[in-house]
């Protein structure tokens, strides 16, 4: 066995957070050589269990819980002495650049592995640039070396988060949702690095809820259900199908089901010639745009072409250059901003990691309604009986109390879609909305999308998989590198999604 790799083992380990049990007797042995895939639908455990095993959360004493690491031939009852050799990689580093706007280029947050540091503190050497700028390469992202990191998409943050990872050298690695919000191709280059690792003994970790986002070369499979394991074993006897779903098939067909094109329906917003710069640099390049009630619009592209700069340029969080004009219903001189976002419901990742994750679910669904990251005052009776409606259609009514930072980062999502949807609003704004949920979610939520539709409500939604494109879309803005390639109706030849399951008579989202 390769001295340096970590052996981590668990067992009969408990977690309770807020007097809520997440984890229950769980018992998990990974090896040097392993690769493990972990799987369950939203709120199971998943994030947590790699916490645990990466040190960072601990289990709930029972007196019979067991969690320790052998590393260079001695076994170790703590994480500390080999924590510096695990790489946790999940969603909440990501968000916490967000939150605290670290707008520091990707050399220098990747050069923050080297140190394990949260931000630059010391200047990198020729070596240490080398080093990076050849694991930036591996990734297909070196061309972002001196973008700041906030300019760039969700999936190449992905990416050079993954970069700071791999500077660390770890010995046991630990990936959750890694390869959310990657594009086709850097999904396909993501597979194709972590199938690589196979010629060597690193052990790690992949949680994901898709088929398509296991590797070739996965030895093991864990599958929780409600905090409890329920299948730990080689993955050619998993029972993946409850949990892990792959995209549907079916022949491609023509938009034999979206609704008729409104052709003199009002307009909601309008892009005239608009480019748009994020620090200095421009993301979006002479962009026109015009979104009608009634229509359905897929906006698609590669990492970086610019598709949430557009969702949050549409909403309002971002300026239009001189030379370009943005034109919203409602909304005329002397007309605040604050009024037409109050009309639109949005989902975007950047919301998860700015609500105060103190907020309960009711309170986070209740800010939807003055469109600001909490409350600015008092809740009134008619915030709180508008959020009660909008829980109860998304079926959330069970989590209305529970802490915002107790849910999984999937509940959270759903709890976005309640938020968006408290007031009623004439057009949805959706970056990458399925992103973290499991399939039964997945499923339930498109349906959700596509009934809304039928009433009328506007889509304006961005995603990188053709399974997530509802059945209504009625348009596509395809971008190339911060430009419109194709604006206008759904192409004959795109292959939408294919038939989803039969709706449920409530059309409730699946619990």
């Amino acid at each position: 066995m390769a001295s340096g790799y970590i052996e981590a083992q668990l067992r009969a380990v408990d977690l309770v957070r807020g007097g809520r049990a997440i984890l229950r007797d769980v018992d998990w042995h990974v090896r040097p050589g392993e690769r493990w895939l972990l799987a369950g639908g939203n709120g199971a455990g998943k994030t947590q269990l790699l916490k645990l095993l990466a040190g960072s959360v601990w289990p709930t004493p029972s007196g019979r819980e067991l969690r320790r690491y052998r590393w260079r031939g001695a076994w170790h009852r703590t994480p500390a002495p080999v924590l510096e050799h695990i790489a946790y990689l999940g969603p909440e580093r990501q968000d916490k650049y967000e939150r605290y706007g670290w707008n520091h280029t990707v050399e220098q947050i990747v050069g923050t592995g080297l140190y394990r540091s949260d931000i630059p503190l010391d200047p990198l050497t020729v070596r240490d640039r080398r080093r990076i700028g050849a694991l930036l390469g591996q990734l297909g992202i070196g061309e972002l070396t001196t973008r700041g990191f906030l300019t760039l998409s969700y999936g190449e943050r992905r990416l050079a988060l993954l970069a700071r990872a791999l500077a660390a050298r770890p010995q046991l690695l630990l990936l959750d949702e890694l390869l959310n919000g990657l594009d086709r191709v850097h999904h396909a280059r993501a597979l194709r690095w972590l199938a690589g690792l196979n010629r060597r003994r690193l052990p790690w970790v992949l949680a994901t809820h898709r088929l398509e986002d296991i590797p070739h070369g996965i030895t093991h499979a864990l599958l929780l259900d409600r905090g409890r394991v329920v299948f730990r074993g080689a993955l050619a006897r998993a029972p993946l199908a409850r949990w892990v779903t792959g995209p549907r098939t079916g022949r491609s067909r023509r938009r034999a089901s979206a609704r008729p094109i409104a052709r003199r329906s009002r307009v909601l917003v309008r892009l005239t010639r608009a480019s748009v710069y994020l620090s200095e640099t421009r993301v979006l390049s002479g962009i026109s745009l015009t979104v009608r009630a009634g229509e359905c619009w897929v906006v698609h592209g590669r990492n970086g072409a610019g598709k949430s700069t557009l969702i949050r340029t549409l909403y309002g969080d971002h300026a239009v250059a001189a030379g370009g004009r943005i034109e919203r219903a409602g909304v005329t001189a002397g007309v605040p901003l604050e009024t037409f976002k109050r009309g639109v419901g949005l989902i975007a990742p950047h919301l998860q990691s700015q609500l105060p994750g103190e907020l309960t679910v009711s309170e986070v669904v209740q800010s939807g309604r003055h469109a600001s990251f909490g409350l600015v005052t008092r809740a009134t009776l008619a915030d709180r009986r508008a959020g009660r409606q909008a829980l109860a259609f998304c079926g959330l009514e069970h989590l209305g109390t529970r802490r915002l930072l107790t849910l999984s980062y999937g509940q959270q999502r759903r709890v976005l879609f309640a938020r968006a949807w408290v007031n009623h609003p004439a057009l949805l704004l959706l970056d990458e909305p399925f992103a973290g949920v499991d399939a039964p979610t997945r499923r339930a939520l498109l349906e959700h999308l596509e009934g809304l539709a039928a009433r009328g409500v506007s889509l304006v939604l961005s995603t990188h998989r053709r399974a997530e494109w509802p059945h209504c879309a009625s348009h596509e803005l395809e971008l190339v590198a911060g430009r419109a390639s194709y604006c206008g109706p759904v192409r004959a030849d795109a292959a939408v999604r294919p038939a989803a399951v039969a709706r449920t008579a409530s059309g409730r989202f699946a619990q």
